[in-house]
C-alpha cells in the first residue's frame, strides 16, 4: 500500500517540478549541449504525459494501491459512492429551544 509519506512526497515533487519548470523555460529557447537537449525533451515528454493531473506511467499495481487507499480514506472520513470529498461540508445549525424566564416579581 502507498504510505502517507510516499503520497506527500509525490505532491512535493509535483510542486517542485512546476516551480522548476519556470526556471527551465528560458533555457528551453537555446540549446547547444546534446545532454541538455535530451533533458529538455524528457521534460517536454513528462509535461505532455502529466496533462490532466494524473500519474505518469503508473503500473496496474500502483493504480490498485491508490484506489484502495482512496477508498479507505473515503470510508474513514465518511465518503462513499457519489460523495464529493473535495466539497466543503455543509453545516446546519438549529436554534436551540429556550424556556422563557419570567422576570416579573409576584
Amino acid at each position: 500500500m502507498l504510505s502517507q509519506s510516499i503520497l506527500s512526497g509525490v505532491r512535493v515533487l509535483r510542486t517542485e517540478a512546476r516551480r522548476s519548470f519556470g526556471i527551465v523555460a528560458p533555457a528551453m529557447q537555446k540549446v547547444s549541449d546534446p545532454i541538455q537537449q535530451l533533458f529538455l525533451e524528457k521534460v517536454r515528454e513528462y509535461k505532455s504525459k502529466s496533462a490532466g493531473g494524473k500519474m505518469v506511467d503508473p503500473t496496474p499495481e500502483i493504480e490498485r494501491e491508490l484506489k484502495t487507499e482512496l477508498e479507505r480514506v473515503a470510508k474513514q472520513y465518511g465518503g462513499g459512492e457519489g460523495t464529493d470529498m473535495t466539497k466543503f461540508p455543509e453545516f446546519k445549525f438549529e436554534e436551540p429551544k429556550v424556556d422563557p424566564i419570567n422576570l416579573q416579581s409576584k
